[in-house]
């Protein structure tokens, strides 16, 4: 009679726990369920619509995030004619001189003015940085074919090369925190936490994409975490070559790859006091990645500059260093 009493009490227990199982993450106001963490929907989310971070950087149809210019004066007309080209900067500067077919776009309404675009976007400011930060967001927010005009407006023409002729510089030479010492071994923390009401990945990839946006480029000045390297999670995005080649800042990691799908992306750390910073060469690939980061959650920034606000003196170089002896000269109007 026990053991009767014990298979019916079971029997009843089976469609309860099966009623339980299928409501598991529908009512966010009950504490007693379990649901899929915001992280994780959005993380899912970009790794299987080909939104990981390396395909920001490079989409799926091969295209890098930057677009240098052309190699003749003759080919602009041809190359400007491709795209609807938002010139984010400030409107003085665009009405004294920009690329001719750009229109004046407040990056705050970057995402607006996409939904108008009926070409691949070119965006456009004074030395590529906060360009390519934008060019990071919309290729999240479902514009793949964005890219960035590499050095912006200080490539282009001498006469608006202002920017980047003022901003090298060689701070790293002979600091005592520049260092050609072997990377620290990464360490492995736990993913970032957001917040949202949403349980449906492309929703909360939207939001967070419209609040960075809201935000504006954030960018840290390499002088700042040059003198402080404690004060800030540094990541190196160099090969290992480059990065014991050229030095780095003394305790900066190197994670490259950074993806999401390897779980490389786990060796950044999350915390909010961390101050997660990015360099490269420029400045450009770093404000791409950290606008990546933002809309993950990270407290993500970008080095100004890149190497080249560091140590444009390294006799390393290969490519992408600054000059401001390179001649830029194509055409410009005003007004």
């Amino acid at each position: 009679m026990k053991k009767l009493a014990l298979l019916l009490i079971g029997l009843l227990m089976v469609p309860a726990l099966f009623l339980t199982s299928c409501d598991r993450g529908d009512d966010p106001s009950d504490p007693t369920v379990i649901s899929t963490p915001a992280f994780t929907l959005v993380k899912d989310y970009l790794v299987q619509n080909n939104l990981d971070i390396n395909n920001i950087l490079t989409n799926t149809d091969g295209e890098k995030f930057v677009k240098a210019p052309p190699a003749t004066v003759d080919l602009v007309d041809g190359f400007l004619s491709k795209y609807d080209i938002m010139d984010i900067r400030s409107s003085d500067h665009f009405l004294a001189a920009h690329v001719s077919g750009a229109k004046n776009v407040a990056f705050a309404d970057i995402l607006t003015e996409a939904a108008n675009a009926t070409k691949p976007i070119l965006v456009v400011c004074y030395t590529g940085q906060t360009a390519c930060y934008a060019t990071g967001l919309l290729r999240m927010y479902g514009y793949p074919h964005t890219f960035a005009l590499k050095w912006g407006m200080s490539g282009w023409n001498s006469n608006t090369a202002g920017p980047w002729n003022n901003s090298i510089g060689n701070p790293a030479q002979g600091h005592a925190n520049w260092t050609n010492a072997g990377a620290p071994t990464n360490i492995v923390y736990e993913a970032p936490v957001l917040s949202s009401l949403s349980t449906d990945g492309a929703t909360i990839l939207k939001e967070r994409v419209e609040a960075i946006v809201s935000l504006g480029f954030q960018g840290v000045n390499s002088a700042d975490v040059l003198a402080n390297p404690g004060n800030y999670f540094i990541n190196n995005y160099f090969t290992e070559k480059d990065y014991l080649g050229f030095g780095h800042i003394n305790g900066a990691y190197r994670i490259n790859p950074l993806t999401l799908a390897d779980d490389s992306y786990l060796g950044l750390d999350p915390a909010d006091n961390a101050k997660v910073v990015t360099y490269c060469y420029t400045g450009q690939t770093s404000a791409v990645i950290t606008a990546c980061l933002r809309v993950l959650g990270y407290d993500a920034y970008s080095l100004k500059f890149g190497m080249n606000g560091l140590y444009n003196a390294n006799p390393v170089w290969a490519s992408n260093k600054w000059s401001g002896s390179v001649p830029k000269d194509f055409p410009t109007v005003s007004n």
